[in-house]
């Protein structure tokens, strides 16, 4: 049975994983340039925009840094109170994100190509995608699934090598399981990320229609823990 769990949470974390390369391709590409699940990169656009570089701006920036906290500081609330009342809360959070994503989506809808000059619904577009990506941090970290971080593969592919047999070290790879989610995770975000970039790529579809693909795959997943018994999702319920 704990295998089962373990299979499913995988899969589950494998699909947001590639909707997030999405979501920043989208975020970078057409929205700023500007990162929301990614605030690593965040912070140092800014800093970099802060000192006049060329193409970067200082208020997509503050958009997502701002949106992201919103986004993760209600997650975290609303998650540990339904946790509290037995509700499945992973499952609430999924809904939650693609509601945001949606929003974002129409907001966005008119945003045609990557390179357009920055006006108010790029800046609202990217603080809607950042709350949403803030819920989607806080609830895959609680999620607990190893070497599937969701938002982020520096981690993950830093394990990934440093558990290979060019630099074993047990620490980081306890078994075959973990290295490959670790590899399923890297790849799935680079998956993400193309995809996202040639649906923008030569307007073959705008911003919007990418965001609220995101949302559809993001309550699809939502929908599978519904039709999955609770035992199976183990840590997610």
């Amino acid at each position: 049975m704990q295998a089962k769990r373990v299979t499913f949470l995988t899969w589950a974390m494998m699909a947001l994983t590639v909707t997030t390369g999405m979501v920043e391709a989208v975020s970078f590409l057409a929205l700023g340039p500007v990162f929301t699940a990614v605030q690593t990169g965040t912070m140092l656009l800014l800093s970099f925009a802060l000192v006049g570089v060329a193409g970067l701006a200082v208020v997509p920036c503050l958009a997502s840094v701002a949106g992201f906290t919103v986004g993760a500081a209600l997650s975290a609330r609303f998650e540990s109170r339904s946790r509290l009342k037995g509700h499945r809360w992973f499952r609430e959070a999924l809904i939650a994100e693609s509601l945001v994503l949606a929003v974002a989506a129409s907001v966005a809808w008119g945003i045609e190509r990557p390179g357009e000059p920055l006006t108010a619904h790029h800046y609202t577009a990217a603080g809607l995608v950042a709350l949403a990506m803030g819920i989607r941090n806080v609830s895959t970290l609680r999620a607990g699934v190893r070497g599937m971080p969701v938002t982020v593969t520096t981690r993950a592919l830093a394990a990934l090598i440093g558990g290979s047999p060019l630099a074993v070290d047990t620490r980081l790879a306890p078994g075959a399981g973990d290295q490959v989610r670790r590899a399923v995770s890297v790849l799935a975000m680079f998956a993400g990320g193309l995809l996202g970039a040639w649906l923008l790529h030569d307007g073959r579809i705008g911003a919007g229609a990418v965001l609220l693909c995101t949302a559809v795959l993001g309550v699809a997943v939502a929908l599978a823990f519904t039709l999955v018994p609770r035992e199976r999702t183990s840590e997610a319920d």
